[in-house]
């Protein structure tokens, strides 16, 4: 299983093909590739390569595939006997991002294709198992 930890948006992801993950937003239109180059660590068939703090030529690539608000969070002020109360709700402005590929000096690692094709490939071979 191939994965990496990247950062974007100040937090630390860990990604792996296939996937979408909800980061902050990113100025990028809709259906436009992002390649995301602050790649932590990256882990392929038991190999780790682990940055300080980061992997030289490794990058992350991905596709927007829509911009939302998250969920609405209340903020809740009251200071006790002196009858002040302020509510306030905040939503965060995101992007589900889909990763396409994690990359390793120019050389493809993981792909979407090769995450898609395992998973029913795994499945077919636990049905077998079980009958």
């Amino acid at each position: 299983m191939t994965y990496a930890i990247i950062e974007t948006g100040g937090k630390q992801l860990r990604v792996e093909p296939g996937r979408f993950y909800d980061i902050e937003s990113l100025p990028v239109d809709e259906d436009e590739q992002v390649t995301i180059e602050k790649v932590l660590l990256v882990q392929h068939d038991g190999e780790a390569h682990i940055g300080q703090p980061l992997v030289e030529g490794a990058t992350v690539e991905g596709t927007v595939v829509r911009h939302f608000r998250d969920r609405k969070v209340i903020v809740y002020k009251m200071r006790p006997k002196k009858k002040t109360r302020k509510k306030r709700g905040h939503r965060q402005e995101l992007t589900r991002l889909m990763i396409d590929s994690i990359n390793l000096n120019g050389s493809v690692l993981a792909g979407r294709d090769s995450a898609e094709t395992a998973a029913p490939e795994a499945a077919a071979a636990t049905a077998s198992e079980e009958e």
